[in-house]
C-alpha cells in the first residue's frame, strides 16, 4: 500500500530525513515513533504529497507521487484521510458543516445525502446529534473526534494520524486509541498513526518504526521492541533519559 525509499528531507541546513526506507502493506496499522522534533510528522506529510523530498521516492499503490503536480496529488489524495494533531477544524463553521465540506464544495452530493453521511460518521465516533454545534464548544477529546469524522467520511483507503492523543487525558487517550482500532476494522483501513505516546503505540501498532538520527532505526512488532534489549530503545518505550546527551 505505502513504499518509502531512501527519502532525504533537509529545510536549510538541518537534516531531518536521510535515507529513510520502509514498507506498510495494505490493512496494517503501523505507528511511527521517535523524540519531539525528529521529523516524525514531516515523513507524514510526505505520505501524501504536503512535502517534496530532497530525494526519494513515496510510492502508493505502486505510484510514485514525488514527481506527480497537484492535479495528480489530488487524485492520489482520496484514498487518504488524515486527523492532523490539534484537529484543525474551521473554528466559523458548526461540526456538520466541517464534517462536510469537501462534499459541498464539490457539489458532488445534495444537502440531504451529506447530513446523512455526516450523521453516519458522527455516529461512528460516538458523537451523535452534534451537527449543529460550533469547535468553540467542544473538548479536546470532541474535537479530535470530529476531525477523525471528517478524515473518514470518504471511505478513505488510508488513514493518517498526527500526534492523536496529544494533551488528552489518559481516560480520553483510551478513547480515541479504541476508536482508531474501530476504524481500523470497521472500514477495512490501512493506518499509519505518528506518536510519542507508548501506550497508544502499544496498543495501536501491529508493528512500529522507530525514527532516530533521521532514519528508521529500528522496526519490530510490540513485543519486539517494547522488549528490546537495545538501550537506545529501552531508554525511549520507558522514557528514560540519557544523562550523557543535551536535550535543550
Amino acid at each position: 500500500m505505502i513504499e518509502v525509499r531512501d527519502l532525504k528531507k533537509s529545510f536549510g541546513a538541518h537534516s531531518v530525513l536521510d535515507g529513510v526506507s520502509f514498507r506498510i502493506e495494505k490493512g496494517e496499522s503501523v505507528a511511527i515513533i521517535g523524540r519531539s522534533g525528529g521529523g516524525k510528522s514531516v515523513l507524514l506529510k510526505h505520505l501524501i504529497g504536503l512535502l517534496k523530498p530532497d530525494a526519494g521516492r513515496v510510492l502508493i499503490e505502486g505510484e510514485d507521487i514525488v514527481p506527480m503536480n497537484e492535479r495528480e496529488l489530488l487524485r492520489v489524495r482520496r484514498k487518504f484521510g488524515m486527523l492532523f494533531q490539534n484537529a484543525a477544524l474551521f473554528d466559523s463553521m458548526t461540526v456538520a458543516e466541517n464534517v462536510g465540506f469537501a462534499f459541498r464544495r464539490s457539489g458532488a452530493l445534495s444537502d440531504r445525502e451529506i447530513r446523512r453521511k455526516v450523521s453516519e460518521v458522527l455516529e461512528m465516533v460516538d458523537l451523535p446529534g452534534i451537527e449543529d454545534k460550533n469547535p468553540a464548544e467542544l473538548s479536546g477529546g470532541m474535537r479530535k473526534r470530529v476531525g477523525l469524522a471528517r478524515a473518514i467520511i470518504y471511505h478513505p483507503e488510508i488513514v493518517l494520524y498526527d500526534e492523536p492523543t496529544t494533551g488528552l487525558d489518559p481516560i480520553m487517550s483510551d478513547s480515541i486509541d479504541q476508536l482508531i482500532l474501530r476504524v481500523r476494522d470497521r472500514l477495512d483501513v490501512t493506518t499509519v498513526v505518528v506518536t510519542h505516546d507508548m501506550r497508544t503505540t502499544r496498543r495501536v501498532g501491529q508493528r512500529i518504526l522507530m525514527l532516530h538520527n533521521q532514519r528508521i532505526y529500528r522496526t519490530g512488532t510490540p513485543d519486539e521492541i517494547f522488549n528490546s534489549p537495545d538501550p537506545l530503545v529501552r531508554r525511549f518505550v520507558e522514557g528514560i533519559s540519557d544523562p550523557k546527551e543535551s536535550y535543550f
